[in-house]
């Protein structure tokens, strides 16, 4: 399976080339060449960031249709903690739960009936295992993702447990072939995502060789047919839910981390907060902490870009609706446990390193130190990368060129001006250079004609006033009269 196999993906018919995406991208993993944005594949964590700020809606998220449901005989629902938040004045989560079997579904899996299960296996293992360093929650992909690729000394903080989307697939599945007698093949599994990065996992999973979740459909798609089903369920319809507040609270930031009973933990939400905790957990900067909390999206799962409801509003959903739940349903028994625990390590992928050796690393390192000594610092992104230092690191790597950007353009124009200037004065003053002077003033012409052309292809991503026609008529102009 590819390991860098993403569901955020780039439409180009819809790409305008602004720089909107690379500016807000937490990996860099975004560049604007021949004003299309293109996504590194290697750097990209599936966090849905540029979906959320493409003012042209060419970024967005693969998953599976509705309609997908047709291709099983049996079908189960995992709908998300972070579903429930999505509708109003909502009491009571059986009315989902039926909704969803109104809609098509033959049976219901609560994920946060998985979760409590996850909460439970978590107190345990930080009894048994903490030393000291805090243990990072691996409940968001694009978090653990981010670690593999950025910080590998903190891997070993990860704790070591599926997701409760992985685990609520795996006991589904269970009890699905339990009770038809039908082949696995034959059963779908269809969780109900508020983001792209649990699509990235069900394709390419952390901690476990494959997922037993089949398809992935999206809240946004989800939620309009399931609202008009939830008005005609039976007010005599059965329960089926089998969680309380703490598995329904991991739709919200903090939720996972409220229900491990500690004081001693820090939550964060929003990815550029998360980047900041990680780097300040590599500085060793934080004491007397059990557990790290850590979601990508602002708000928790409720922020995701495939749901509908504001992610603030969403969360005062969720805190209202747990009022009526009880505190938990769901325990860890022998056959959860045996599904909780990784399978697979999690390891080190290098793909942020300038070489291939230390050695080679250090040489290009010391290449980006001298160019960004060229640039101006201004990170203002018209070059296509998001900051000086990412164009310079991509120079040294053959991706790009220092002529990409548009103030080392207006020097080097500068200079050539000044040259013509100087030649042009010693022609006027009648100095006898013979047809050698002319030939290199025209060549000067020329390369001002050329530069120009390339400032104006760049300086189209900021906005600047600058018509490529007119420039390059200009230089034709002058080499003209130079002839």
């Amino acid at each position: 399976m590819d390991k860098f196999y993403h569901s955020v993906r780039l439409d180009p018919e819809l790409c305008k080339g602004c720089i909107n995406c690379i500016k807000r991208c937490p990996t860099q993993a975004i560049r604007v060449r021949n004003r299309k944005a293109q996504i590194n594949s290697k750097f990209c964590i599936d966090c849905g960031e540029c979906i959320r700020v493409c003012p042209h809606h060419a970024k967005l998220a693969l998953y599976d249709p509705l309609d997908s449901l047709q291709h099983y005989d049996y079908t189960v629902a995992l709908p998300a903690p972070s579903l429930y938040s999505q509708f109003n004045n909502l009491d009571d989560v059986n009315i989902v739960l039926n909704g969803l079997i109104l809609m098509g579904f033959d049976d219901v899996f609560e994920v946060s009936a998985a979760a409590e299960m996850v909460s439970e296996a978590t107190r345990e293992y930080i009894a048994a295992n903490y030393s000291g360093t805090p243990f990072i929650s691996t409940a968001c992909p694009s978090v653990v993702r981010l670690i593999r690729v950025k910080f590998p000394n903190l891997i070993s903080n990860l704790l070591p447990l599926k997701p409760p989307i992985e685990v609520a697939a795996q006991m589904a599945v269970k009890k699905a072939m339990e009770q038809t007698g039908l082949p696995r093949e034959k059963i779908g599994i269809f969780f109900i995502s508020p983001c792209p990065s649990k699509v990235t996992y069900v394709k390419s999973p952390l901690g476990t060789d494959r997922s037993e979740v089949d398809r992935v459909l999206a809240i946004k798609d989800v939620y309009p047919q399931l609202i008009s089903y939830m008005q005609t369920v039976d007010p005599k319809a059965p329960d089926m839910s089998e969680s309380g507040k703490i598995g329904v609270d991991w739709g919200r930031r903090s939720g996972e981390a409220g229900g491990l009973f500690t004081e001693s933990y820090l939550a964060a939400d929003g990815i550029e907060n998360v980047i900041r905790v990680l780097e300040d957990m590599e500085d060793q900067k934080f004491s007397n902490l059990k557990f790290v909390e850590l979601n990508a999206c602002n708000g928790g799962c409720v922020g995701g870009v495939l749901t509908v409801e504001n992610p603030y509003v969403a969360e005062v959903k969720l805190k209202w609706l747990h009022k009526y739940m009880p505190v938990s349903k769901s325990h860890l028994d022998e056959e959860a446990r045996g599904c909780v625990k990784w399978t697979e390590p999690v390891e080190f992928e290098p793909v942020f390193n300038l070489g291939n050796t230390l050695t080679e690393s250090f040489s290009r390192f010391n290449q980006v130190e001298r160019i960004c000594k060229k640039l101006p610092g201004l990170d203002c992104g018209s070059c296509g990368a998001p900051t000086c230092k990412a164009l310079a690191e991509d120079i040294v790597r053959g991706e790009a060129d220092e002529k990409d950007c548009i103030y080392y353009l207006r020097e080097n124009l500068h200079k050539l001006t000044e040259e013509v200037t100087i030649m042009a004065d010693y022609l006027i003053d009648g100095e006898n250079f013979g047809d050698e002077a002319v030939y290199v003033l025209r060549e000067c012409v020329h390369k001002i004609a050329d530069e120009m052309s390339r400032l104006e292809k760049n300086t189209r991503r900021t906005g600047d006033d600058l018509k490529q026609s007119d420039w390059e008529a200009d230089g034709r102009r002058a080499v003209q009269n130079l002839e």
